[in-house]
């Protein structure tokens, strides 16, 4: 029943939205989109694409970011949330992708997962926009509320919820899942105010007070 109800879901949100496969953050090589993840948390897309935008003229390979000099790499991420930790990181974990995976980005969640700052959500980002590999399903915020109101998890807990969504939704929904959820949240469902109205599930949401 959970399946089928969430196959309905999943169909409705590609069939409004497309496929969404693809992450808002730029990048064009597995490098960029790894750093460009790294730097989203408590950031707008915007402001890590205006950031990477300079950024990836002049670090092109994780040997540039394993050897940069910190202080000059905290100016150069000044335009991000946390950038001081998160310059830390992103060196840190360019040191151990040169010298454990061959200066090539990890293919799975659990390689990924020994960067420093990088947790599963970032991981899931990774696999699936830089290789189509779905391991999981990336959940943020919008990830969170959705989830909820759809009634397909009951907590807000990150970990809880991958693990209720990857159990509901048929695994071939697995890549697009998480870039739909945002794409519906930034839309109509709204944390702070749902649009029930003018939303495409309003009349299968049990959350919906737009029911036909």
């Amino acid at each position: 029943m959970q399946q089928n109800f969430s196959e309905t879901v999943m169909k409705r949100l590609m069939k409004h939205y497309g496929d969404q496969k693809e992450t808002m953050l730029h990048f064009s090589n597995p490098t960029e989109l790894v750093v460009a993840t790294m730097l989203s948390p408590q950031c707008t897309d915007k402001q890590v694409n205006n950031v990477t935008k300079v950024l990836f003229k002049k670090y092109k390979k994780f040997n540039d970011y394993a050897n940069a000099d910190i202080k000059t790499l905290n100016k150069d991420l000044g335009g991000i949330n946390f950038y001081k930790t998160k310059a830390r990181h992103v060196r840190e974990s360019a040191n151990i992708v040169v010298k454990e995976f061959n200066g090539k980005v990890p293919r799975t969640i659990k390689e990924l997962m020994t960067l420093p700052g990088v947790g599963r959500k970032v991981a899931n980002v990774v696999l699936t926009n830089g290789f189509g590999i779905t391991e999981g399903i990336a959940i943020d915020t919008h990830c969170i509320t959705v989830a909820n109101r759809l009634r397909l998890a009951r907590t807000r807990r990150p970990e809880r919820i991958e693990k209720d969504l990857m159990r509901k939704i048929p695994k071939r929904y697995w890549l697009y899942a998480s870039n739909l959820f945002i794409t519906l949240g930034r839309d109509t469902c709204k944390a702070s105010k749902k649009e029930c109205f003018r939303c495409v599930l309003k009349d299968i949401c049990p959350s919906s007070n737009a029911k036909v």
